[in-house]
């Protein structure tokens, strides 16, 4: 160790930590803007940067006035441009930050989100719902129509029914209630997304870049669960899939009993609904059936 250490008399273990925390700063200042709009501005940045140095280098008296005069003003002008980031960065850091979880939040039971996402995929019925975690959504639910409902299943079936007047829009859960539904969100204006995502699709995203919240989307056009969460998307998921990605986001156990369960009465096979599910259409059930039960 002696002999290691002696080309740097001057590096400490202070030292050392000081280096780690930079070096985890800048990690993840880029992880942050990675795959964003952000990430261009900050080539054009480095590019001005250069063009300084080369200027104070060359001794080009015009632009190193013009520069050094502009210089005090970047500061301010980077505040205004990375302010979506940087609202970002200080919202994940309060978040880490934060001893009491909303755990009550987490603790309330979305099975009903999960039943009417497997009607609307079947129906290929639009719909976006957003639930809240830690950071509130009051500026969204202002946008909306305020309910203030219990949630549960047919009350989502019938929001996004598409002859309602509430359907096109956003549904804000808080707990376990409905806030608001035709809710106004942000669109996501991240450049990598791709092209076949419609309005749906990138208000949903938009409003995980913005907060911290949970988007469930279901596509109008092909029936397709997606989740959107921390501004990516995950798509084309199975009921099954979306219920096990809730319960690893609210940090709980979803347990499959709600869902439409195949029992077998002798070589025939029944699909048993659950009863919040008997409004829906009468399934065929063959008529041998009916004559054993007759008897």
């Amino acid at each position: 160790m002696t002999k290691f250490s002696a080309p740097w008399p001057h590096v400490s273990v202070i030292s050392v930590i000081d280096i780690l925390l930079v070096a985890m700063i800048i990690y993840g200042f880029l992880a942050l803007i990675r795959g964003t709009r952000a990430s261009l501005m900050l080539v054009g940045v480095a590019g001005l940067g250069l063009a300084f140095y080369l200027s104070r280098l060359g001794n080009l008296a015009a632009l190193n006035w013009l520069i050094s005069t502009l210089l005090p003003y970047t500061v301010f002008a980077l505040i205004v441009v990375f302010a979506d980031e940087i609202r970002q960065a200080l919202a994940r850091l309060g978040r880490g930050l934060t001893l009491s979880r909303a755990m009550g939040s987490e603790a309330d039971a979305y099975d009903d989100i999960v039943l009417a996402s497997n009607l609307f995929c079947q129906n290929q019925t639009g719909a976006l719902i957003v639930i809240e975690r830690e950071i509130g959504l009051r500026t969204y639910i202002e946008s909306g129509v305020p309910l203030d409902a219990h949630l549960s299943y047919d009350l989502l079936a019938t929001i996004f029914r598409p002859s309602a007047p509430l359907h096109d829009g956003a549904v804000i859960v808080q707990n376990d209630r409905i806030a608001a539904a035709a809710c106004f969100l942000p669109l996501s204006m991240n450049p990598v997304l791709s092209t076949q995502l419609g309005t749906r699709h990138r208000a949903g995203i938009g409003v995980t870049e913005e907060t911290d919240a949970i988007a469930v989307v279901v596509s109008e056009e092909t029936g397709g669960i997606s989740l959107a969460v921390a501004g990516k998307i995950e798509r084309d998921l199975s009921v099954e899939q979306l219920r096990d990605r809730l319960g690893e986001l609210l940090r709980r156990h979803l347990p499959p009993s709600t869902l439409p369960t195949p029992i077998t009465n002798g070589s025939e096979v029944l699909d048993i609904e659950p009863e919040s599910l008997r409004g829906s259409p009468p399934r065929p059930v063959d008529s041998r059936l009916n004559q054993e039960a007759d008897r």
